[in-house]
C-alpha cells in the first residue's frame, strides 16, 4: 500500500519559523562556511530519496483520534527515524525542537526548507527555553515533535519533555517509529541512524495516545513517563520487525492497533 505522505499528519497553518530562544555558540569561519553547504546536500538527498519510499501506516486510526479532537499533538520517536520522519511530516508546520550547536545549526536550516518550524534547545542546554518554546507553539494551535532520545542519548531512553509539556497544556502525546525494508544504518553512531535506500518499503506505527492529567502529581509523572517508554518500545519492535513478518502476521498487527484505539476510546 502507497501512502501519500502528506496524508499521514494533520495540516496545521503556516511554517513556523521561530527565532532562536537562547543565544548561539560561536563558531569558526570554517564551520559556518560548513553549514549551509551541509544543510542543501541533506535536504537533496531527503528530496531525492522520500519520494521513492512506499509508506504504508498502522494505527493510522490513533493519529486520526488526536486529529478529531482539535488539539495539537506531541509526537515522539527515536532518533533513529528522524530521516524518514522528516519526509513523511514534510509542509505540516509541525514543531521540532533542535540544538543549537554546528549539527543543530545545519539541520535547522533542513528542517525549515522541508516545513517544519523549530525552537532551540536541547537535554543539555536550553531545554527549559525549549520547553517554553515549544508550549507556545502548542498554544497557537500547532503540533509538536521530539526526537525522544536526543541530542546525544543514551539511545532509547525517553526524556520526560513531552511527558512535562503534555501537563502542562493539555495535549496527547503519539509514540511514533519508522521501520525500513532496505536502508543504510550508520552502525558506529549511537544512534543507529537509519537513510533508506530508494524505493524501499516504510512503515509507520503509531501507539494510542497518551494523555497526562494537569494536575498529575510525581507518581502520575513517573507512570506517565513509564508509559511513554513502554509505547515507544512496542511501536520500535513492531516497525522493525515488519518486513520479516509474513502477510498473515502483518494483518494480525493491523487488526491489533484498530483494537487498540476501541480500548483507548472506552478509557475516555
Amino acid at each position: 500500500m502507497h501512502t501519500d505522505a502528506k496524508s499521514t499528519a494533520p495540516a496545521n497553518g503556516p511554517h513556523a519559523n521561530l527565532q532562536p530562544d537562547i543565544s548561539l555558540p560561536k563558531l569558526s569561519l570554517s564551520r559556518r562556511m560548513q553549514i549551509p553547504v551541509i544543510a542543501w546536500a541533506v535536504f537533496w538527498v531527503i528530496r531525492l530519496i522520500g519520494p521513492t519510499l512506499r509508506l504504508e501506516m498502522v494505527g493510522v486510526r490513533n493519529a486520526i483520534q488526536i486529529r478529531n479532537t482539535g488539539v495539537p499533538g506531541i509526537g515522539a520517536l527515536w532518533h533513529r527515524c528522524i530521516f524518514t520522519a522528516a519526509w513523511v511530516w514534510r509542509n505540516r508546520g509541525v514543531v521540532v525542537m533542535n540544538t543549537v550547536n554546528f549539527d543543530g545549526q545545519w539541520t535547522r536550516r533542513v528542517v525549515e526548507r522541508l516545513g517544519f518550524g523549530t525552537a532551540q534547545g536541547s537535554s543539555s542546554r536550553g531545554a527549559v527555553e525549549g520547553l517554553l518554546a515549544m508550549g507556545r507553539q502548542i498554544e497557537a494551535g500547532k503540533h509538536v515533535a521530539f526526537t525522544i532520545d536526543g541530542p546525544r542519548g543514551p539511545r532509547y531512553i525517553a526524556k520526560p519533555g513531552p511527558v512535562i509539556l503534555a501537563r502542562r497544556t493539555g495535549s496527547p502525546i503519539s509514540a511514533v517509529h519508522f521501520g525500513l525494508q532496505w536502508a543504510f544504518t550508520f552502525k558506529n553512531a549511537w544512534d543507529l541512524f537509519q537513510i533508506p535506500l530508494p524505493f524501499s518499503g516504510a512503515v509507520m506505527f503509531v501507539a494510542p495516545p497518551i494523555y497526562v492529567p494537569k494536575d498529575g502529581d510525581s507518581e502520575i509523572m513517573k507512570l506517565k513517563q513509564a508509559e511513554m517508554q513502554a509505547a515507544l518500545e512496542r511501536v520500535r519492535d513492531d516497525a522493525e520487525s515488519w518486513f520479516s513478518l509474513s502477510e498473515d502476521q502483518r494483518d494480525e498487527l493491523r487488526a491489533e492497533y484498530g483494537r487498540q484505539i476501541e480500548k483507548s476510546n472506552r478509557k475516555t
